[in-house]
Formats: structure tokens, C-alpha cells, sequence
């Protein structure tokens, strides 16, 4: 079994054929997708997507490049009280980029560390975007936790070393999507290559970056497998072990998703 650890099955690329592009990722093996928030205020599609599919799991919060528009109905106590359905596992997207600034970076901060205070509150891992803010992300994160435990990842990870060592460090792990197919990506795929494979999650980040045989075309849950195969070959492992692993660290860190933990509750 496989895990699309990041996709965004509410966004208009797939409303016509939903049904269908969730039954493609079954055959292929997709045991679980994780349609993820990135406006607060259009979380009640989210959800409604999670609830369709047993085999769906949703996260609750704000991408940066939408801080701005939606600062102003993101607080700690909000993030808290939504994230107790049972379908919500983790808080994000959320982070800082630097590189398109749709918002402004205090802005962008400032939603960031109200989501990582909910993190500490809730104990929801933190769902991470970082482009181009390598520094200011960690920082942010350890001034937030200050000492406190938060669990989290680094999605679409293709940042250099020195972020991925930092990350590790911190305890987070990182999540890797069809870039680390890309022909251009053998700096990631390097970096890949030292990541401890107990740490390492794949996604789609599905309708973008299709992997390579797919590249330019709409991305999807089942494309998840050829990443997987990807990260395999870098990590010089076969498929059904990376799949396993990268499925074991999955629900090992979104822990409410964890079926032998819903089994005892």
C-alpha cells in the first residue's frame, strides 16, 4: 500500500471525474490520500471531500500565498476547534515563500506561527511549504515550539542540503513529489539518497508536478507509484519496501490516522 501524503482533490482540475480519479488511485495501489487545506475559509469543501471516501483524510489550514486574504479568520483557538474531526490529521499547508510573496512575508509569518502554536496545542503534525525562506521557516518553527515537542514535515521537498539537514535534526521528515523524477533534480535526488528512509514520505501534490512519464500533464493520486518507484531506485531499495516503509512513517507521524489506534479508541 501507498500514500498520497499531499494532494488537492477540491480544486476544480478534478470535479468532473472525482469519483473516478480516486478509483485510479485504488488500482494503483493508494491506500490513502490526504486532500489538504489552503484556505481556511473554503474548509468545509475539504471536508466534504474527506467524508465522501473513507480512504480520504483532510488537513485544516492556510497556505502562504493566501495569508494575506485570510489572516484575519485564522487564530490559534479557530485551528484548535476544527481540528477535532476525526478526519483532520494535521495543520497546513502553512509555511512561508519567498518566491512568488503573493503575501507579505510579516503576514506570512505571522499565519505560520498561529499554526504552529495550534501544532503545539493539538499535537496535529505541521504541514510545511517552504520556498526560498530556508532560514526563516526553522527559525520560526524553534522560536514557536521553544522546547516543546511539534511533529511536522517538509512537503514537496527541493530545498539544498542544509534545510533537509536542519529539518532532520528538528525531528521533522520530509515528503517528496514527482520533482525527485525530474532530470534536472539530481541535487535532490543526492539528497535523497542520505535521507534516513524512516523519514521520508512521497505525495503527489496532485493537480501540479506530474511525475516523469506524466510530467506536463495534470497530476493524480495514482501517479503517487512512480514517485514511490523513483525514491526507491535513489534509496536502493525495491518498490514493496519503500512502499511499506514510507506507509508505516506516514501513519507513524499523522498518528489520528494510525487504523490500529481508531481500532482501540
Amino acid at each position: 500500500m501507498l500514500v498520497d501524503s499531499h494532494c488537492h482533490l477540491d480544486f476544480p482540475d478534478f470535479a468532473e471525474e472525482l469519483d473516478a480519479v480516486v478509483d485510479r488511485a485504488r488500482q494503483a495501489g493508494v491506500g490513502r490520500m490526504v486532500t489538504i487545506c489552503t484556505y481556511l475559509s473554503r474548509f468545509d469543501r475539504i471536508l466534504a471531500v474527506a467524508e465522501r471516501y473513507d480512504d480520504v483524510l483532510c488537513s485544516l489550514g492556510v497556505h502562504p500565498h493566501q495569508a494575506a486574504e485570510e489572516i484575519g479568520g485564522v487564530t490559534v483557538e479557530r485551528l484548535v476547534e476544527l481540528s477535532r474531526h476525526p478526519k483532520v490529521i494535521g495543520l497546513g499547508e502553512t509555511g512561508l515563500d519567498y518566491f512568488y510573496d503573493k503575501s507579505p512575508r510579516d503576514i506570512q509569518q505571522e499565519c505560520f506561527r498561529r499554526h504552529i502554536r495550534a501544532s503545539v496545542e493539538t499535537g496535529l503534525p505541521l504541514i510545511i511549504h517552504t520556498r526560498d525562506a530556508d532560514d526563516d521557516t526553522m527559525r520560526i518553527v524553534r522560536e514557536e515550539a521553544a522546547g516543546q515537542p511539534v511533529k511536522g514535515l517538509l512537503h514537496c521537498f527541493s530545498s539544498g542540503r542544509q534545510l533537509a539537514e536542519d529539518a532532520l535534526d528538528f525531528g521533522f521528515s520530509l515528503s517528496l513529489s514527482g520533482i525527485v523524477t525530474f532530470k534536472k533534480s539530481e541535487e535532490l535526488r543526492d539528497i535523497v539518497r542520505d535521507v534516513p528512509l524512516d523519514r521520508i514520505l512521497v505525495e503527489t501534490d496532485a493537480p501540479y508536478l506530474a511525475p516523469v512519464p506524466f510530467r506536463g500533464k495534470r497530476n493524480e493520486p495514482a501517479y503517487v507509484a512512480h514517485t514511490a518507484a523513483c525514491v526507491a531506485e535513489v534509496k536502493g531499495v525495491d518498490a514493496a519496501e519503500l512502499a511499506r516503509r514510507t506507509t508505516e512513517n506516514f501513519f507513524r507521524l499523522f498518528d489520528r490516522a494510525d487504523p490500529s489506534r481508531q481500532a482501540a479508541a
